[in-house]
């Protein structure tokens, strides 16, 4: 075999080893993903053995696409290749690039599913746009280390120029091989072929396909079974937002009627439902409260082990849980524009919010006439242009950011959330000295990496693995204690801002909101009801607690609401009059509960889906293959029933793509 080897042309030999030493470099890259990143319920080996078996299949993929160049240049230079200065600096600059490229592509990859679960796609871009990208390099600052990174980049760097530079000396010190035509002409079309079969990957009539490794629901498996950058690749393609208005008239009916529509007209497509005022109900103050990265699973409201969040149980305890209140989708911008418009933002590239053509909305929380309205935040407004949703759509808000508090910068997210809470006080009681009646959106996002905490009053304490059990802790879900202890820090904060309202006198006269923006990235858990996890629901689930006692008698609510039911139920408890041109509706409202569904998009298998979600059933869409499921949450939750339950998978199909298609028109057509 040695000999057989010797005598095929080094410039052949060489093409295999650097091939071979690229392949090498990108199965480090998925070993590094798999024993420091990989999380999942499936525990199975042969799954896991098969994921890595396709992964494998795609790194060998991708290299061999990147040699092509190389392989080129080799076979037409020939034995020149390792004589000619001009060849030699082609080759090394491009192997060097190439190498350069993947490092920071793979660093970046993995710095993206450690944050938010999943590989790097295009959207990604998002923390580019512009305004924003200095707020995103400080987080990323003061989140990671970012200079030991670098220095490890340039290493990693060092050595694999040593590495394939060392390739091409060994192969330029060694004799050339003379070819006839005939021989050389064999040596090309061998390595044409293997070159072609490695890339179509397949013993099949079709090719390796990025679908090949969905072949379960999790997302971890499938991460592990695809490569990132063929991933990245095959998904680069934007497609331009817009509606549809053949399907929107499609769906109106339908729509309107679940929506509560008056009279509606199907040519006018007018989602408008007119709430008269009530002047029996006293003019209540409204702060909403907005739980940056507060997922229902990670609090003690929903049974998670931990008891991190005794603030929000107390208030739960007390006030109207929702128990199955989703957000449309995992983003704090998403979740801040559709708590505001009352619209989903189902967006593909990007976000709703940094897009100049559906900023413009009519909103609930502008019909608040004679109210004060204020916007809080620790930090800046112009990230993922929000500062335009506010300030374009509702008349006469006051920002409250930085620049504006007397407390300094804990982190790249501007003031601590306590800071943020006891100057906010300030503000509300000001407006409640002067009997003026106030709407206050008070966004927290101190439960964020780099989960800066502060001592708050003094008496708020960060538990290390001493304090707690830690065999507990794994079954919660948490990554870290950091992360356990953010949220904790963000109750702590909860019940700060209580006790200052009962302070300051406005807390009996208040409606309070809280919810969380969505779930961070958990640890797999199954303390839940459902199997959460598995589904990839678990990060649109989040908490919804209205509380004033004054108003409201302590009950679980279990009928399903979201984000876009928030401003339409306030508004009806202060007994404003407005018109709802939004797709929310009244949380309150127990007259159709049972027919109530919320609209929600997540990744499954990196795939985005969109569905319809209550108590019972989940009904899926897949956006990209069109597949479609129906789950009863009250049997076996990852069980497809759509094929017994024929009737009610036809209603939610049409009510999901007419939830859709009616938010696609109303981003552009409901300007005021």
């Amino acid at each position: 075999m040695i000999h057989i080897w010797s005598r095929i042309p080094r410039y052949i030999r060489y093409i295999f080893m650097q091939t071979l030493f690229l392949f090498g470099y990108l199965v480090v890259f998925r070993a590094v993903f798999y024993f420091f990143f990989f999380s999942s319920t499936i525990k199975d080996a042969g799954i896991v053995a098969r994921a890595w078996h396709l992964g494998l299949r795609f790194d060998m993929r991708l290299a061999l696409i990147l040699m092509i160049p190389v392989g080129l240049l080799a076979v037409i230079a020939k034995d020149r290749l390792f004589g000619t200065g001009l060849l030699r600096r082609i080759n090394f600059g491009y192997l060097f690039l190439i190498y350069l490229l993947l490092s920071i592509f793979y660093v970046l990859d993995l710095g993206h599913y450690s944050y938010l679960g999943l590989r790097l796609d295009p959207s990604v871009t998002r923390f580019l746009a512009y305004g924003e990208k200095a707020t995103n390099a400080r987080m990323l600052w003061e989140s990671y280390p970012v200079v030991w990174g670098l220095l490890g980049m340039v290493l990693v760097m060092v050595l694999l120029r040593y590495g394939y530079r060392r390739i091409f000396r060994r192969y330029a010190q060694k004799e050339g091989t003379p070819v006839r035509p005939w021989g050389y002409a064999a040596y090309v079309v061998t390595l044409v072929i293997l070159f072609g079969a490695g890339i179509y990957g397949n013993l099949a009539y079709f090719p390796l396909r990025w679908s090949q490794a969905m072949f379960t629901r999790d997302n971890a498996v499938t991460s592990l079974a695809l490569n990132p950058v063929l991933y990245f690749v095959s998904n680069f393609t934007v497609q331009n937002d817009t509606f549809d208005d053949r399907e929107t008239h499609k769906y109106f009916p339908l729509v309107a009627q679940y929506l509560g529509v008056e009279k509606p007209v199907p040519n006018q497509l007018n989602f408008v439902r007119t709430v008269p005022g009530d002047s029996s109900k006293p003019r209540q103050n409204v702060i909403i409260v907005m739980m940056e990265s507060g997922g229902a699973a990670m609090t003690s409201m929903f049974n998670n082990p931990m008891k991190a969040t005794p603030n929000l149980q107390q208030l739960a305890d007390n006030g109207v849980l929702f128990e199955n209140f989703y957000v449309p989708a995992m983003s704090t911008a998403r979740s801040v524009f559709a708590i505001t418009t009352g619209l989903p933002d189902v967006v593909r590239s990007k976000t709703a919010s940094r897009h100049p053509g559906i900023v413009d909305q009519r909103v609930v929380m502008d019909q608040f006439a004679g109210y004060e309205k204020y916007y809080l935040l620790g930090g800046n407004t112009n990230w993922a242009n929000i500062r335009a949703v506010f300030t374009n759509n509702v008349e006469g808000i006051e920002i409250f950011e930085e620049g504006y508090f007397k407390s300094p910068k804990a982190d790249v997210w501007g003031v601590s959330d306590f800071d943020l809470i006891t100057e906010s006080d300030e503000i509300f009681k000001k407006a409640h000295d002067k009997k003026q009646p106030f709407i206050a959106f008070l966004q927290t996002a101190d439960n964020h990496e780099p989960y800066t905490t502060t001592a708050g009053a003094g008496d708020f304490k960060k538990l290390t693995a001493k304090d707690v059990d830690m065999k507990l802790f794994k079954t919660s879900g948490f990554v870290n204690l950091d992360q356990f202890n953010a949220l904790r820090y963000l109750d702590y904060n909860i019940g700060h801002l209580m006790k200052l309202a009962k302070a300051s006198g406005y807390l009996d006269n208040t409606i309070f909101v809280f919810f969380g923006d969505h779930s961070a990235k958990l640890d797999p858990f199954h303390f839940m009801p459902i199997p959460e996890y598995e589904m990839s629901t678990y990060v649109d689930h989040v908490p919804c607690i209205i509380y004033n006692p004054r108003l409201l008698q302590p009950q679980r609510v279990s009928h399903a609401g979201s984000l876009l039911d928030i401003y339409p139920t306030v508004a009806k408890l202060t007994g404003i009059p407005f018109k709802n041109y939004t797709l929310g509706m009244d949380l309150l409202d127990t007259t159709r509960s049972a027919e109530r569904y919320a609209f929600i998009q997540y990744s499954k298998n990196l795939n985005w889906c969109m569905g319809m979600i209550n108590g019972q059933y989940l009904y899926e869409i897949d956006t990209k293959t069109n597949a479609t499921g129906l789950y009863d949450l009250k049997a076996d939750a990852l069980k497809d029933v759509k094929q017994q339950n024929p009737q009610l998978t036809g209603d939610l199909d049409k009510l999901t793509r007419g939830f859709y298609e009616s938010t696609r028109y109303l981003m552009f057509n409901n300007k005021k």
